[in-house]
């Protein structure tokens, strides 16, 4: 039932400069997806500008085509690919 729910609200984001497909409904699952070592100290994420800390990451949903998404180590590198 999750999936097909997921699978009829996916839409476009924007992900460190690529479009892609949005299948996940957290900004938490979007970095397990991404193979984030969310472990990690010194990552920041933002979405649609603003830095998102760590502790709301499980709780930040997205709103459909709105979110562009930044997310970089502290030596700038992006942990996303």
């Amino acid at each position: 039932m999750m999936e097909t729910a997921m699978t009829q609200t996916a839409s476009q984001i924007w992900v460190n400069g690529q479009d892609e497909l949005l299948g996940v409904a957290t900004l938490a699952a979007l970095l397990q997806e991404k193979a984030v070592d969310t472990g990690k100290r010194g990552i920041a994420v933002a979405v649609n500008g603003a830095i998102v800390p760590r502790a709301a990451w499980a709780q930040t949903s997205f709103l459909g085509a709105d979110a562009l998404i930044k997310c970089r180590t502290r030596d700038l590198r992006s942990p996303l690919g």
